[in-house]
């Protein structure tokens, strides 16, 4: 199980903390925002690509596969469906869309080639991501002065 707790003081720059772990995030500057660490949607696209890099390398490793090194671009946008021939069709008329381009590294076989292609979509965060997960929401509110 993996807990993170997030805390906002002040602006948009929000403190994040996992394990013994602290990072922020917040907003760039074109919405007026500071700046000082990288927005929520790229921190999830972090999460992403270093899920797939790891889950290449543990792969490998376990098979014996001379794998040098894993890069992962990932870009994520939202397309009008309309314009997006290959995803289903969503009521508000717009599909929020991850295009990924893994490079995978080393003198390779094409059966390791192929399943290293196979593995790349198979990592535990992009399996979540592409199946949906479901939220359980609680808001509660902090006494007056605390």
């Amino acid at each position: 199980m993996a807990v993170v707790s997030a805390s906002l003081k002040s602006g948009t720059a929000v403190d994040i903390r996992s394990r013994r772990f602290l990072w922020r995030s917040d907003e760039p500057p074109p919405s007026g925002r500071a700046d000082s660490g990288p927005t929520p949607y790229e921190f999830l696209l972090g999460s992403l690509a270093a899920c797939i890099a790891m889950t290449l390398r543990l792969y490998a490793t376990h098979k014996d596969i001379p794998l040098t090194g894993v890069d992962v671009t990932l870009e994520f946008d939202r397309v009008h469906a309309d314009d997006c021939a290959d995803c289903d069709q969503r009521a508000d008329g717009w599909v929020e869309r991850v295009t990924s381009q893994v490079t995978i590294h080393g003198e390779l076989t094409v059966a390791q080639r192929a399943r290293l292609t196979q593995v790349a979509e198979r990592c535990p965060v992009h399996k979540t991501l592409a199946n949906g997960v479901q939220i359980a929401d609680t808001v509660s509110f902090a006494a007056a002065g605390d």
